[in-house]
């Protein structure tokens, strides 16, 4: 289904005591059914999410992904068209001067590292895997600059293979929500996917990580615009009051992080545009 066509849940103003939506001590079945439940709830207010790095092939995913190390989605997009434009495949890369390579990845930061893995992770693939990105994990995290949370991306958005990418915005909100206490990437992976099919993963990471991004900031969350706020152990960590709260909520349009410049048929509606967001009236 088009995004065009999804109903989008409009944001409520909510009003709530501070302390939140769980409880101190919480069984195992009731955390399973409410961090469900969350992911439900945020599935029908972000119906259209979606990896937003602009790819249109697994090398340029993956390639994307290294890039988008400290820095933004949106700089990416921004950066990764004249890089493809001229070394399309992972030849021309394994190829290429490296100093050409860092002036066209200067924007994105950390420039002569970034430049460093993706021409080595472009050597490997054409020396190793034929010019072709491979869909295994173990493959994938042994490609200079590519670990799990980056392997995770591309099996999940380019081989449709399940995986819990978990980004700075991933950890702060499972934590938020109590769904984990740990703070290393990989048991914070494998304590969240236990509470979830395998087959949720992929998208639960997207909606977590929008709502990271446009709602649950990690100085001022908007939780008197949190749709989820029933639910959230967190609230009243961030702005409660409705009106001030939605103030503070961002979305991928007009230049916020996470802006996809190019967004797949599929995520715009039917004038072409990119689907509405949250809350848009």
């Amino acid at each position: 289904m088009s995004a065009g066509k999804a109903p989008v849940k409009q944001v409520k103003p909510v009003r709530k005591p501070a302390g939140g939506g769980a409880p101190k001590e919480e069984s195992r079945t009731a955390l399973v059914r409410r961090a469900r439940r969350i992911n439900r709830e945020l599935a029908e207010v972000y119906p259209y999410a979606h990896p937003e790095l602009d790819f249109e092939n697994p090398f340029q995913l993956v390639v994307a992904t290294v890039l988008s190390a400290q820095t933004t989605d949106l700089r990416v997009n921004q950066t990764t068209p004249a890089l493809f434009a001229k070394y399309p495949t992972p030849e021309d890369l394994a190829a290429a001067n490296p100093e050409e390579v860092e002036e066209i990845l200067r924007p994105c930061g950390f420039f002569r590292a970034k430049t460093r893995s993706v021409i080595g992770l472009s050597k490997a693939l054409a020396e190793d895997f034929g010019g072709e990105v491979p869909g295994r994990l173990e493959d994938l995290v042994k490609l200079p600059g590519v670990g799990r949370k980056t392997a995770f991306v591309v099996l999940g958005n380019a081989f449709g293979r399940p995986g819990i990418t978990v980004d700075t915005h991933f950890q702060r909100l499972v934590r938020r929500w109590r769904w984990t206490e740990q703070t290393d990437p990989d048991k914070i992976e494998a304590e969240v996917g236990a509470l979830f099919p395998k087959s949720d993963w992929t998208d639960l990471s997207h909606h977590v990580i929008w709502h990271g991004r446009r709602i649950c900031h990690a100085r001022k969350p908007a939780c008197g615009a949190c749709p989820i706020a029933p639910l959230c152990p967190a609230y009243g960590e961030g702005e409660t009051d409705p009106e001030k709260a939605k103030k503070l909520l961002k979305y991928e349009k007009g230049g916020f992080p996470g802006q996809r410049l190019n967004p797949p048929q599929s995520y715009l509606d039917a004038g072409g545009k990119p689907a509405p967001p949250l809350g848009a009236g």
